[in-house]
């Protein structure tokens, strides 16, 4: 029998002003569909999305289409558009990119160990402690993409993060499939823990093992996640 996820709540959204409303918008879904508050198959309404938004249709198609560029939404003119299935190919892909630059960013920064960079880092482990026990899958989340920026920052190649994060939408709604499954967040906990422990030894083969272990973790579970959530995948 397949799986349901629990109800995600949906983040809320507070206009500012100063900026372009279809940047917004479009940041703002992708957020919920990443979340999965809007799974596979949700049928998107420009016309219910203007008015829950409170603004034009405009703006509203401007962020259906960047979002059906990073394939998370599927548009068919004159029927309908779907949050899209979550591509395996796509998510293998992201896996192969995200890979590749943080094997370097964690042996660069093992290379040069900054008490400092350990200091921070060792301080999000300690806050994602404290929502593990909790099944808070939104928060945890929010401070996993916070201690992986952290080591892009250090590494001084910031704007790779944000390339990663454009490819990752399909390999990123497979993680957060995952996190539910027993013991998945511990077993993330445990991965930073060995990265930081790693970069503090200034042991930068150790640092490239301990990434390249916890990087194949969720697409090493395929299976398992398909089992549970077949409808979601292709």
């Amino acid at each position: 029998m397949e799986a349901t996820l629990p109800n995600v709540p949906v983040q809320r959204f507070l206009f500012d002003r100063t900026r372009q409303a279809a940047p917004q918008v479009f940041e703002h879904m992708r957020d919920q569909i990443i979340a999965m508050a809007l799974p596979p198959g949700t049928v998107l309404s420009r016309v219910d999305l203007a008015t829950q938004y409170g603004i034009s249709q405009t703006p509203v198609r401007d962020a259906l289409m960047r979002l059906s560029e990073e394939g998370l939404v599927d548009i068919f003119p004159q029927h309908a558009t779907r949050v899209s299935p979550i591509d395996i190919a796509l998510a293998q892909q992201a896996h192969f990119l995200r890979q590749s630059i943080e094997l370097e960013v964690a042996r660069a920064l093992a290379e040069s160990a900054d008490p400092a960079l350990v200091d921070t880092l060792r301080a999000n482990i300690r806050r994602m402690r404290t929502v593990v026990d909790d099944d808070n899958y939104a928060e945890f989340t929010v401070l996993d993409q916070a201690f992986h920026r952290t080591l892009y920052e250090a590494a001084r190649v910031p704007d790779l993060f944000h390339l990663v994060r454009r490819q990752s939408g399909h390999l990123d709604r497979l993680r957060r499939l995952h996190l539910p499954i027993a013991g998945k967040t511990k077993a993330v906990v445990r991965d930073h823990v060995a990265i930081v422990d790693a970069i503090a030894a200034g042991d930068p083969v150790k640092a490239e093992a301990c990434v390249r272990g916890h990087l194949s973790g969720t697409l090493s579970h395929l299976d398992a996640i398909r089992s549970r959530y077949a409808t979601y995948l292709r």
